[in-house]
């Protein structure tokens, strides 16, 4: 019996190694891909949405916007036009979780730097201390590549109705008033076609992993 498998001992070799990559193949196949969920205001907690879109269950978008970005340039969705792009709302004078997620946030643009379909997007929700001379001092400290991201300001109204009624991102129920502050740690996955696709802490390393993971998901939901 020995002598008989010594015999053979190469061909069972090639014929287990066949069968394994066939079970792999086949187990790729029959695996089902992940799908990102397109959520929507009624998906979502209701403390982070507009009271009048708590009800919404379809056809949620990223409403248009125009601010202007640590270079003075005017930024509108048409820059964003059939890109993923994750987008966030800071503070350059936060000292508590703004850091941390710039930090992640940059490390989130060192890994995207040569793909051209993806992009980030920061909202300041201090546009009255964030002018543009003091976004583009930030953008320098923190390696900010501006083709890849932009740091936003503008009306403090708009960032906050942005950030209520489209990117569903805050608990606070500030308008945009002289004292309102809202402030939040989630960054925000948008698709292609200007629909949220994820929530992540923007502070938390093993979030900012499965973001990345997302990312290549709608890279390909793009493809199919």
């Amino acid at each position: 019996m020995n002598a008989f498998f010594k015999k053979y001992k190469l061909f069972f070799a090639v014929f287990f190694g066949i069968a394994m990559v066939v079970l792999f193949l086949f187990y790729n196949a029959l695996k089902p891909k992940k799908i990102l969920p397109i959520y929507q205001p009624a998906m979502v907690n209701y403390e982070l949405v507009d009271s009048t879109l708590q009800h919404v269950k379809k056809f949620h978008q990223i409403a248009p916007f125009e601010l202007t970005n640590q270079n003075g340039e005017i930024i509108t969705q048409n820059d964003y036009q059939n890109k993923i792009y994750i987008a966030d709302f800071f503070f350059t004078t936060c000292p508590t979780i703004c850091p941390k997620m710039t930090e992640n946030m940059a490390r989130i643009q060192a890994q995207i730097i040569d793909d051209p379909q993806v992009k980030l997007l920061s909202f300041s929700v201090t546009p009255q201390i964030d002018s543009v001379a003091q976004l583009k001092r930030y953008a320098i400290e923190k390696g900010v590549n501006d083709q890849k991201w932009n740091l936003v300001t503008g009306p403090k109204k708009e960032i906050y109705t942005l950030a209520r009624k489209s990117f569903l991102a805050v608990k606070e129920d500030g308008d945009g008033g002289a004292y309102d502050m809202i402030h939040t740690e989630n960054f925000i996955l948008v698709d292609t076609k200007k629909r949220i696709r994820g929530f992540y802490d923007g502070t938390d390393p093993m979030a900012m992993e499965e973001l990345m993971l997302d990312i290549s998901v709608l890279k390909r939901e793009d493809l199919n």
